[in-house]
């Protein structure tokens, strides 16, 4: 038996004690005693692993919603349909135009890395409803009208032509593109064109290629100083073709931006999450070796952490970052309109297999009630909502400063770049095609198509291809997160 002295307790009690103070020192300044299996404390650097992420949190500027609701929408909803979708035959091949000149400056050469190459996919294989031509057509019915009608309908439209000058038929001519171009916020490529490619998605994926320098910094730099509202006395943060002003902490030019009116703030916003949406994919998908003739392709933290972290960007990281939540937010909003549009009956994704046509709009369905479920979406309802003049003036500054974006992208070096970024920027761009056609979506006729709102199958591919890729950067976001976490 033991026999417990005055001394004994004595010093049993001061154990005690020392010992909770010592726990409670460490558990006050989140300090773990070191291990065998943890032998040296955190440097400095992997303290700061979490510091581009840590931030991200909270309600989302000109929008109530948050970042976290956001993130489990989209990365348990959303993004293992949308995938899917993107995987089918409607959606993966998709015809661009990248031999078109840069209408800007002199084109300095196309990139010579290999993997600025874009393989163009022979005819052959493109589904013959997809080639067919007939872009606005959607049932098989309107895809197979005989040939001699058509040709008896060449016919009539002949002789009537034959009753103008040509001077007028110019003039027609002038008045048609005119009137489908006004709802267009992009410069749609000519699918009739020559140079124009089908190009299968799957197989030509959005990478880093190594194409950076001048060159790709004078195509970003060329959008944001010159086509975000932006007088030039204005400087954006961290611009690197600006020599000397490195060192501006970005508070000049977000004191101005709060001070432009909602729609210009927002249209900076778009650009800025684009663009990070973009840099998220190229950290992602980053060339780590090359060795034994077999590239591979993975994710870079330290490049992520060089586009992103705070103290790297000087706090211009999250802000970056909150831009592509807001995006998100816009096209998600773009795709909840349009719902009804694709949900009428007579319209079917033409391909020419009937099974994997039904399969197609199935899961494009599934997406939109997804959709429909989000409690927060963007009100667009706010923007151009002062003075019917002023908004009519600001709307087509607008929708004029972006197609002259999506021109820009024919200024890209790279034809694989260029391929994502004609694709992501048409994607937006028919995403304000559809906000900003409310009234005409409310007025579709259930059973045939309608002569005030269309989308062509171009349009079509690059909204879902689009809207596919910002919900890839989210999905990659919560990757970098559990990578960041397992350095500390």
């Amino acid at each position: 038996m033991w026999k417990v002295t005055p001394q004994a307790f004595g010093v049993l009690l001061s154990v005690c004690f020392f010992g909770n103070f010592v726990l409670g020192w460490f558990q006050r300044n989140n300090v773990r005693p070191q291990t065998q299996h943890n032998e040296h404390p955190r440097s400095s650097s992997d303290s700061q692993d979490q510091s581009c992420l840590c931030h991200l949190t909270g309600v989302l500027d000109d929008c109530f919603c948050d970042v976290e609701s956001i993130d489990l929408f989209n990365n348990f909803k959303i993004y293992p349909r949308i995938q899917k979708l993107t995987e089918r035959d409607y959606f993966r091949y998709y015809r661009v135009n990248l031999k078109r000149p840069c209408p800007f400056w002199p084109d300095d050469g196309h990139c010579s890395i290999k993997d600025c190459h874009v393989e163009p996919c022979p005819e052959s294989k493109v589904p013959v409803g997809i080639k067919s031509g007939n872009y606005n057509k959607y049932s098989q019915a309107a895809n197979t009208v005989p040939d001699m009608s058509e040709c008896q309908q060449a016919k009539e439209l002949g002789a009537i032509n034959n009753t103008l000058s040509n001077q007028s038929k110019e003039a027609f001519a002038d008045w048609a593109r005119h009137d489908d171009a006004q709802d267009h916020f992009c410069e749609l490529d000519d699918e009739t064109a020559p140079d124009a490619e089908y190009v299968d998605l799957l197989l030509n994926p959005e990478r880093y290629t190594g194409y950076k320098g001048p060159s790709a910094w004078r195509v970003w730099n060329s959008i944001y100083e010159e086509n975000c509202f932006k007088p030039r006395s204005v400087y954006r943060p961290l611009n690197p073709l600006a020599p000397g002003r490195g060192d501006d902490d970005g508070e000049g030019f977000y004191n101005w931006l709060e001070g432009l009116c909602l729609e210009k703030r927002v249209f900076y916003r778009l650009i800025s999450g684009l663009h990070s949406s973009i840099n998220i994919h190229l950290c992602a998908e980053y060339l780590l070796d090359e060795g034994w003739g077999q590239s591979v392709w993975g994710p870079n933290v330290q490049e992520f952490r060089q586009r992103f972290d705070t103290i790297e960007t000087k706090g211009e990281g999250t802000r970056r970052l909150k831009n592509l939540y807001f995006l998100y937010l816009i096209e998600l909003r773009a795709l909840y309109k349009v719902a009804p549009y694709f949900e009428r009956a007579f319209v079917n994704l033409y391909t020419g297999n009937s099974q994997e046509d039904g399969g197609t709009k199935e899961l494009l369905l599934q997406v939109f009630n997804e959709i429909k479920s989000f409690p927060m979406h963007f009100d667009e309802k706010s923007m151009f909502a002062g003075d019917k003049i002023e908004a009519k003036t600001l709307k087509e500054e607008f929708r004029l400063h972006f197609k002259n974006i999506s021109r820009i992208m024919d200024c890209v070096g790279c034809s694989k770049c260029r391929l994502w970024g004609k694709l992501q920027t048409q994607g937006l761009g028919t995403a304000l095609k559809i906000l900003f056609s409310e009234r005409e979506i409310q007025n579709l006729p259930e059973h045939s198509p309608s002569k005030g709102f269309q989308l062509t199958r171009q349009e079509i591919v690059a909204l879902i291809n689009g809207f596919s890729r910002l919900s890839t950067s989210i999905h990659q976001l919560h990757n970098f997160r559990l990578m960041l976490k397992e350095k500390r």
